[in-house]
């Protein structure tokens, strides 16, 4: 028993060894700049989406539903933000998920404003309203626009995301070789663990 013990402890000092050796090889976890940089980017795209649910909820009351559920969204990555300002390395993990998730969201959120105020102005032409109609293209052109960097922000999320699984995966199969060649030295030295 006591040999089964100091085998596990020999290949939980190998996993650690392959872990921290990884981390000192090629980086393919996101780093702290990267992540901050991705930070600075939502940060500014929030701030144009918040004002675009501000102006979608005075020009289109009649989506208070929508509005709701724009502002829910904008809350969400507000409070992501201001968790991953403090802890960076708290984006490789579920807060990164629901980063990429959010930034989506809003993407198409704001897609659906531009759509909607264009099909509004619609109707407020054909009823001779011009002020309002007018009012209705600013406001799809200012949701197209902030769809955009919204989108544009979504997909280097998304990248760094990838990125972040990707070194995961590489990092558990090092460790799972790893743990497997101990087990084969185990087994040829004829040090098993007992059922």
């Amino acid at each position: 028993m006591q040999l089964f013990r100091s085998g596990c402890a020999l290949v939980l000092f190998f996993v650690g060894f392959a872990a921290v050796a990884h981390g000192q090889g090629q980086k393919t976890f996101p780093t702290d700049d990267e992540i901050n940089l991705l930070l600075t980017q939502t940060d500014r795209a929030l701030e144009q989406y918040k004002s675009v649910i501000d102006q979608e909820q005075i020009e289109m009351e009649r989506y208070a539903e929508a509005v709701a559920k724009d502002r829910q969204v904008a809350n969400n990555l507000e409070f992501a933000l201001r968790a991953l300002k403090s802890n960076p390395q708290g984006f490789n993990g579920l807060a990164g998920f629901g980063v990429v998730l959010w930034l989506d969201d809003a993407s198409r959120n704001a897609l659906l404003c531009a759509d909607g105020a264009l099909n509004d102005s619609t109707l407020k032409l054909m009823a001779g309203d011009m002020k309002k109609a007018n009012n209705l293209i600013s406001l799809s052109r200012t949701c197209m626009d902030a769809s955009t960097l919204l989108y544009t922000v979504s997909e280097n999320a998304s990248s760094l995301y990838e990125r972040y699984i990707g070194a995961e995966e590489q990092l558990a199969a090092k460790g799972l070789e790893t743990v497997q060649k101990c087990m084969d030295i185990l087994k040829k030295n004829g040090l098993t663990p007992k059922k």
